[in-house]
């Protein structure tokens, strides 16, 4: 799916000003949507789920280990992320992988170390991800990714992010495991989901601002629901392939996409592939 997310898609507050422009960047610091987009989206989810079982379980850091260990690489890459000046494939998928980990663990230790139910942590998540979304639309007047060019609204689309994958997390073992419908069942639920969405944005009308965002949640339970399916044993409604192998097969995809982005620049917005190419 491809969703045009363009400063005149936002919704803005009636009579409301303009976000001012406070030390913006010369280029947008993520990329466009487009397929590719979506593809490591989705193999990033199932790399959170299938990674933070990894090292969790078999790597013996266990929940606390692995928590401090993925926040601290999450914490660097950040560092990283936003001392560029644009949008650079090799730095901005690290960041989505490791925080796709990091909200995969915020769910898992609110459920086995806390106790958390799953259906209050999803309500939450929920909540939590509408506030960000009303500070950041109060503040900027606009949820547009195609406006990312502020350390402000950098701050708060990664925010809204880990908060999506912290929420699609707690929705995907929601439905996965309490309400017993298996991993296979599940990722063709929110597969048919995200059908829905993109019926609704393209045939319907749906704004293309809250339509991303949407899509945005809905892959990641659908990412993890395909990496629980590949990994688990088969006693457990999955393949059996393991978590070592799945999350090998998956970050290898990823690394050869993100290569491949990185040097043919697919993903990159016109303004900013047009400066560089004249550079």
């Amino acid at each position: 799916m491809t969703y045009e997310t363009s400063e005149t898609s936002s919704i803005p507050l009636p009579g409301g000003p303009s976000a001012p422009a406070r030390h913006r960047f010369r280029w947008n610091k993520v990329p466009e949507v487009t397929v590719y987009f979506w593809i490591i989206k989705v193999l990033c989810t199932t790399v959170g789920e299938t990674v933070a079982d990894l090292l969790s379980e078999k790597a013996g850091l266990g929940l606390t280990g692995v928590s401090l260990l993925m926040s601290a690489l999450l914490a660097a890459v950040l560092v990283v992320q936003f001392r560029t000046a644009g949008y650079r494939a090799g730095v901005y998928w690290p960041v989505v992988a490791l925080i796709s980990v990091v909200g995969t663990l915020i769910s898992d230790n609110l459920t086995d170390r806390m106790g958390v139910p799953l259906e209050r942590s999803t309500t939450v998540f929920a909540v939590v991800l509408v506030v960000v979304f009303v500070v950041w639309f109060r503040r900027e007047r606009t949820l547009s990714i195609h406006s990312i060019d502020t350390v402000p609204r950098e701050a708060f689309y990664w925010l809204a992010v880990l908060f999506t994958f912290a929420l699609g997390t707690a929705a995907g073992d929601l439905v996965s495991e309490r309400m017993d419908l298996g991993y296979r069942v599940s990722a063709l639920l929110f597969a048919l989901a995200l059908a829905a969405v993109a019926v609704a944005r393209f045939a319907l009308g749906l704004d293309a601002v809250w339509s991303f965002w949407i899509a945005y949640v809905l892959t990641r339970p659908l990412g993890a629901s395909v990496g629980d399916y590949l990994s688990q044993p088969a006693g457990d409604g999955g393949l059996g392939l393991g978590t070592v192998v799945t999350s090998a097969v998956f970050l290898a995809v990823i690394l050869g996409l993100v290569v491949y982005l990185s040097v043919t620049r697919k993903d990159v917005t016109g303004a900013a592939e047009a400066e560089g190419a004249a550079g």
